[in-house]
Formats: C-alpha cells, sequence, structure tokens
C-alpha cells in the first residue's frame, strides 16, 4: 500500500508561482520506480493529468495545456514529488492530485492508469 499526500496549495495572483510537493509513505520500493503524476480537476470539469514523472530514471511527460509552465521533479530520497507552476493564470485553478501508477512503456496521463492517489490540495489563482 502507498499513501500520498499533498502540500503546497493556496492562492496565487494571476502571473504568480506555486510548488506543490506530493510526499509518499508505505510501500516506498513501489514508489522508488514507478510513474508518478499530477492531475487537476476543475469544478464541473473532469480531472486532467497535468503531468508525471517516471521515478525509476526522470523521464518526464507535461500536458500540452501547462508546457513551459510547469515542471515535474522529485527528491527519490525522500520519496516526494514536486509541481512548479509558474505564470500562473485562473483557468489553473482547480483541485491539484498527486498519483502513483505503474508504468507501461511511458507514463501517462490518463487517470485510469494510476493505482494510489492523494486527497488533493486547492489552487486557486485571481486576476
Amino acid at each position: 500500500q502507498v499513501q500520498l499526500a499533498e502540500s503546497g496549495g493556496g492562492s496565487a495572483d494571476a502571473g504568480g508561482s506555486l510548488r506543490l510537493s506530493c510526499a509518499a509513505s508505505g510501500d516506498t520500493y513501489y514508489t522508488s520506480s514507478t510513474c508518478r503524476g499530477w492531475f487537476r480537476q476543475a469544478p464541473g470539469k473532469e480531472r486532467e493529468g497535468v503531468a508525471a514523472i517516471y521515478t525509476g530514471g526522470g523521464a518526464t511527460y507535461i500536458a500540452d495545456s501547462v508546457k513551459g509552465r510547469f515542471t515535474i521533479s522529485q527528491d527519490n530520497a525522500n520519496h516526494t514529488v514536486y509541481l512548479q507552476m509558474n505564470s500562473l493564470n485562473t483557468e489553473d485553478t482547480a483541485i491539484y492530485y498527486c498519483a502513483a501508477g505503474l508504468r507501461y512503456g511511458g507514463c501517462s496521463l490518463s487517470r485510469s492508469r494510476y493505482k494510489y492517489w492523494g486527497q488533493g490540495t486547492q489552487v486557486t489563482v485571481s486576476s
């Protein structure tokens, strides 16, 4: 079993930055070589994949909607994955979830590929 805990959410002005953290506990052998992803869900919208990283090698995958503004990174020693969000705009307002799942070729941004989920953290961007 894997437990995931997000932190770092909050409020920001448009154009500002936030960094989210996702700490893993439990089966850290699993999380040391797997896909760790960030997803977000805005009110009335489907949950969408934002970014993912393969913790076994560091390959990253970024959704087109945030490419050039968001980056994903990891601290394997602390089983933590980060999402750095820059140039925020109001459309980035959502609950952000981190997730962990097995790798199939690469790391998918589809929620169906992820088994473990955190509780989510709210990000609100105001204009």
